[in-house]
């Protein structure tokens, strides 16, 4: 079974790239983050007729995120627990389908710290560690995927003294990020790949895709039962180069069947 996690950047705009992309890499489940759009514009009929279903939480030119499957899909919550007093977005979804329970997520920026936002950063991020917990015992196969907008390593990053007061790269995001895969979690991508700079990021300006210049920052968490079932994964770095593409890659892995699990 084949997951990919896409930051589609305007998922209307790139529907194109998305469709082209779908074609060629043929994954059974895909994790969207910024859609861009409010939820009665998502493309549902176009994605239905390139084979998934899919459940969604839009937002008016910002944020909203999608769960798209080949097989059916039920929604479990289109939020999480706990609600934050200053800000209001569309930025997890969460939803059952292959026998499993899937998280979408897109993570504040948090930019510019020090400032509100990067405390919005770290109270959802404590409400998503929260949420984790809980799921981890539920004794279901569990993932959370998405743009986490967290560079957990150095290995993660082109230059890390470039980013050393970056809400993607300060001490204590890194710090939150540890302590939600200390829950349990495989960091699927750097389970598969310990000692490689693995980028899923490239900025429009200066460059960056042509000089290499990337962060990683969309990540799957795989909880024991999966953990187990990884058996591949990568990103599809090339279609960052195509014609109107995100300014992300997709990033995918696949896992064993069950049964075949060592």
């Amino acid at each position: 079974m084949k997951i990919a996690t896409y930051n589609i950047n305007g998922i209307n705009g790139r529907l194109p790239v998305l469709l082209r992309w779908l074609a060629e890499a043929e994954p059974d489940v895909v994790c969207l983050q910024e859609l861009k759009a409010e939820s009665a514009r998502f493309p549902e009929h176009a994605l239905l007729k390139a084979g998934y279903q899919a459940i969604w939480k839009g937002e008016k030119s910002w944020n909203g995120v999608a769960i798209l499957s080949k097989d059916a899909i039920r929604e479990l919550r289109d939020d999480l627990p706990g609600e934050d007093e200053s800000f209001t977005h569309s930025r997890y979804i969460e939803g059952f389908t292959f026998g499993m329970v899937i998280a979408c997520l897109y993570l504040p920026n948090g930019n510019p710290y020090p400032g509100p936002k990067f405390a919005y950063k770290l109270r959802w991020f404590s409400r998503l560690t929260a949420h984790a917990n809980t799921l981890m015992n539920t004794g279901l196969p569990v993932m959370l995927v998405g743009d986490y907008n967290v560079m957990p390593t150095e290995l993660d990053t082109y230059k890390p003294e470039k980013y050393v007061n970056n809400a993607l790269f300060r001490k204590e995001i890194r710090a939150a990020y540890a302590d939600l895969v200390s829950q349990g979690w495989t960091d699927a991508i750097r389970k598969l790949y310990p000692d490689e700079r693995i980028y899923t990021f490239w900025d429009y300006f200066r460059n960056a895709y042509g000089r290499d210049a990337g962060l990683r920052l969309d990540h799957f968490l795989l909880n024991p039962l999966l953990g187990g079932r990884l058996s591949s994964g990568g990103v599809d770095k090339h279609v960052r180069g195509w014609e109107k593409s995100s300014d992300h890659a997709p990033v995918w892995i696949e896992l064993a069947d069950a049964d075949q699990a060592q």
